[in-house]
């Protein structure tokens, strides 16, 4: 398959790809306002995607969806002094309304755990009330220094979960119970693997006690955040007030979670599958998992017939697939469903039909397959089941292959400095270690992974003894 000229090789210059990608995929737009895009309908369908994949599973859990206001009074905010030290500088404020200054200024939400627990305060009294496990879907306002479609931007749609509960025990291991809801959904979605683990003191949210995160490793070497929940004790009820009384007949404060992931995983799923035709997509997200492409069709009515069948054949059994009739030629279509990253492409012509027969050419390997058209759809499922196995597998393999053990300065400046991915070293988690990697490589700690297994007894960057393994990259 030859590369599209229309965009960047993504081996040259992954940044203008990406670019490049998400506009000529029609995934989105840039909007008038600096910082914020128009969703299309092709990136919002795969937002849609990941909701109908999350809300089943988290209402197994309890979880109910609510929605609370955009805009939080300062009051609120100043609260809880930690929350605010983390947000204000990419806070946007809102002071006039019809031309009339607010007796109060509103912040745009950054994220809303002060609303929540304002709301939470006036519904929790007994521990009859608890556990609360509350989620909303909506987007957030961030006033970012600098911006990039999906993965960083000054407007982001996300998923945030807020839940309390009777002690710490339970709300820990509900935060890590969605942790690996997360997990799940990046390889059984997206065909994508992540690290698992927490963040060090210094990478954890504003608030928290513990953060959990998963991070995903791109092509480049760098990591990227992508999902992250975070246990964060009483500090909120106490700030807000939320107390119930117990079954000893006596006041507590309930244990706060707050989980979330955002449209990031977009742009994680962009960078990680595609190539230089454009998007390549797992099939179980692909808002269409197959094409069918009429091949000589104009005056066939053999042919027009027969696509209609497969496409109602294959919806029938729930396989999402469409047929393109448009007047543009077969070899446009091609170009236009390769960049759009379409898992599978159906070609029926006449040749075809005389053999029974169509021909699937699969977007992630470009290989080509002339296949019956009897049972097409028991082919067909289990292709798609095969392409999302092989999608995963490839990139778990990168991953594995792009962390490298560390045991010398030496080691740490070839892996960070070549772009090859995660420094996996022994660190005291001191925050002399995180300055020299941040001045030195532009590197963070991007996760403590829950498999420790050291593999020695020393930090290399201050000789000290430690026996702790930490992932070092260079993040987006």
């Amino acid at each position: 398959m030859a590369k599209n000229k229309f965009i960047a090789k993504k081996s040259e210059d992954l940044a203008k790809w990406y670019t490049d990608v998400c506009l000529k995929a029609e995934l989105m737009s840039y909007a008038r306002a600096k910082g914020f895009i128009v969703y299309r309908p092709d990136s919002y369908a795969l937002w849609e995607e990941i909701q109908n994949y999350f809300n089943p599973r988290i209402k197994k859990l309890g979880v109910r969806n609510v929605y609370l206001p955009t805009l939080i009074p300062v009051s609120l905010l100043n609260k809880e002094k930690e929350f605010v030290e983390g947000f204000a500088p990419e806070c946007a404020v809102v002071t006039k309304a019809s031309n009339k200054d607010l007796t109060e200024p509103l912040v745009v939400r950054p994220t809303s755990e002060c609303l929540f627990s304002d709301h939470f305060k006036d519904i929790v009294h007994s521990y009859n009330d608890l556990p609360v496990k509350y989620n909303q879907w909506c987007s957030v306002v961030r006033w970012e220094k600098t911006t990039r479609p999906f993965l960083r931007g000054a407007e982001f749609l996300w998923q945030e979960g807020h839940t309390l509960h009777l002690d710490e025990y339970e709300a820990r291991e509900f935060a890590l119970t969605i942790l690996r809801l997360y997990n799940d959904l990046g390889r059984d979605l997206l065909a994508i693997p992540f690290v698992t683990g927490s963040k060090p003191s210094s990478e954890k949210f504003a608030g928290a006690d513990t953060t959990y995160t998963i991070e995903a490793l791109m092509p480049d070497g760098q990591a990227l955040q992508c999902g992250t929940t975070h246990y964060l004790g009483t500090g909120f009820p106490e700030g807000f007030d939320i107390k119930y009384l117990g079954k000893d007949n006596t006041l507590h404060y309930p244990h706060y979670t707050s989980w979330g992931f955002s449209t990031r995983l977009l742009g994680a799923l962009i960078m990680v599958h595609g190539d230089d035709n454009g998007l390549v997509l797992p099939p179980k997200i692909a808002p269409t998992q197959a094409i069918i492409i009429p091949i000589k069709a104009e005056d066939n009515k053999e042919v027009k017939e027969t696509c209609e069948k497969v496409k109602d054949i294959l919806i029938k059994n729930n396989i999402r697939a469409e047929v393109d009739f448009s007047n543009k030629t077969p070899g446009w279509k091609f170009s236009q469903y390769e960049m759009k990253g379409v898992p599978l492409r159906i070609e029926i012509g006449p040749k075809d039909l005389e053999n029974n027969s169509c021909t699937l050419s699969i977007r992630y390997d470009e290989s080509k397959r002339q296949v019956s058209l009897n049972n097409i759809e028991t082919t067909i499922k289990e292709l798609l089941e095969e392409i999302h196995k092989g999608m995963y597998n490839k990139a778990l393999e990168y991953l594995n292959s792009h962390i490298y053990e560390c045991r010398t300065y030496d080691e740490i400046k070839e892996v960070l400095t070549s772009h090859k991915g995660f420094v996996k070293m022994m660190s005291t988690l001191e925050s002399e270690d995180e300055i020299k990697m941040k001045e030195d490589f532009q590197a963070t700690p991007r996760v403590i992974p829950f498999n420790q297994q050291p593999f020695s007894d020393t930090d290399p960057l201050s000789g000290k003894k430690c026996d702790t393994v930490v992932y070092y990259a260079r993040a987006y």
